[in-house]
């Protein structure tokens, strides 16, 4: 199995919408795998810790993305992405919300909040931040740069940088204001 395959194999939400959207999903699956195969070779060096995030989020998005747009247009093309973004984090958030309902969870969730922001979404995966003062059952940070934005722009999808963004209004703004 090619590691296009492998990747897609974890995207049952996206094949999920896909499926739910169109007749011909198993013709556009296969079109999306042989585009992030090829997505995957023309960005070939990339850091660890920014492919955590190109690998399973960023490239799997375009290739779907931009074959859908290809086959449907864009406006469906969007919709497919960002539906299953939608559903991807209802599961989530309903996960996290039921953790932050443990006695003394919320805390814990805080102050590991910060050190692991710090290692998936710091600089050593192409993002660039500005975090502010710790303030008690609180974390407060403004991405400035990130490698979503980057990536999906240079393959000719920037709108689907709104989608990435929103993700964490879906989970995190209903997750911790609990």
């Amino acid at each position: 199995m090619t590691a296009a395959e492998q990747i897609m194999e974890k995207k049952g939400l996206m094949k999920a919408e896909l499926d739910l959207r169109t007749g011909k999903s198993d013709e556009l699956w296969k079109k999306a795998t042989e585009k992030l195969a090829r997505i995957l070779d023309e960005h070939g060096s990339r850091p660890k810790g920014v492919r955590i995030h190109t690998d399973s989020r960023i490239f799997p998005a375009a290739a779907v993305y931009l074959t859908v747009k290809e086959e449907l247009g864009e406006q469906e093309a969007y919709a497919v992405v960002e539906d299953a973004a939608v559903k991807g984090c209802a599961g989530t958030a309903k996960s996290l919300i039921r953790m932050m309902k443990i006695p003394g969870m919320r805390s814990l969730f805080v102050k590991f909040w910060d050190p692991m922001t710090k290692k998936i979404f710091g600089s050593n995966s192409g993002f660039s931040n500005v975090f502010y003062p710790k303030e008690k059952g609180a974390y407060r940070m403004d991405v400035t740069s990130c490698p979503y934005n980057r990536y999906l722009t240079e393959l000719g999808c920037p709108e689907l940088t709104k989608i990435f963004c929103e993700n964490d209004e879906r989970i995190y703004t209903v997750t911790c204001r609990g």
